[in-house]
Order: C-alpha cells, then structure tokens, then sequence
C-alpha cells in the first residue's frame, strides 16, 4: 500500500499573503457606463489565509454618502499547472461568476484580467510599502484600449 502526501502550499502561494489583514482606503470611481457621475468611497476588506494556506479569503465593503453601496467575496488561489494567480469573485451585483481573472506576480504587483459577456477587465494591485497597497480596476471592450474605472489606495489597520 502506497503513502499519500498532502500537498503543501508553495513560495507562490505564499505572495498571498500580502493580501490578508484589514485594510481600509479612499477610493476614486472614475465616470462610465456603470456609474455616470463618479465620485468618492471609502472601502474596507477583510482578508484571510484560508485552507491550509493555498487560498486567501477576502469580504469587501464600499461605502458612499455613509451607506453600503456594494459588496464582494474573492477567493485569490495560485495555480500551477498554468502557473498563474487566480481570482474567484462574487458581488451584491448578482453576475453569474464565470472563469477566473489570472495574472502574475511580478516585483511588487499582482495584476489579473479577466473576459466577461460585459467586456474585459483588469486588476492591478502595488504593494508601495509595507501595510499599503495601491488598487486599480480598468475596463475595456476590445483588450486593447483600457479605461479606469476605479482606483483606491488602502492601508492595513
């Protein structure tokens, strides 16, 4: 009878967790189709190191004018048969979910992408320092021309 060994998370699974803590920014929603006027939010995650370390867990809150206006649910994973970084996410918007967002790690960023029935979208996440990161969302209908759609800068409490 043959031994089965669990599976250990790697060093690429372990970038994640620069992901996890509380984190709170001021956010800036640029105009577009999904919100003709723009303006300010304040966001907040929570983000853990979850099953055994191989996910992180993350619950996000945006608040405008003092009121919940959206919220999310991401499951970031490394997977390395594509060796690419995962993004699973799920909202108070109610889409159907579909494939992941993917990208790499490079240096101090993360950036994933992902196509939807809606269009195209990429997420940028800059670690400038210890206990803050810089957050990006761009849009674009063909891949090729990107506009920002939303831009925050957090810090870990």
């Amino acid at each position: 009878m043959q031994n089965f060994e669990m599976p250990k998370p790697t060093d690429k699974h372990a970038k994640l967790k620069a992901l996890a803590g509380t984190w709170v920014g001021e956010e800036k929603i640029h105009p577009g189709p999904w919100d003709p006027k723009g303006g300010s939010a304040l966001g907040r995650t929570e983000t853990k190191v979850d099953m055994d370390g191989f996910y992180v867990v993350t619950d996000y809150v945006q608040e405008r004018d003092g009121k919940t206006s959206y919220k999310g649910h991401g499951v970031f994973g490394y997977e390395p048969k594509t060796n690419t970084y995962t993004m699973h996410w799920f909202d108070s918007m109610g889409f159907p979910t579909g494939d992941p967002a993917r990208g790499t790690w490079e240096g101090n960023r993360l950036t994933l992408q992902n196509a939807t029935p809606m269009g195209q979208g990429r997420y940028t996440y800059d670690f400038e320092a210890d206990g803050k990161y810089r957050f990006k969302i761009e849009n674009s209908q063909d891949g090729k021309q990107w506009s920002t759609f939303m831009e925050g800068m957090y810090t870990r409490k």
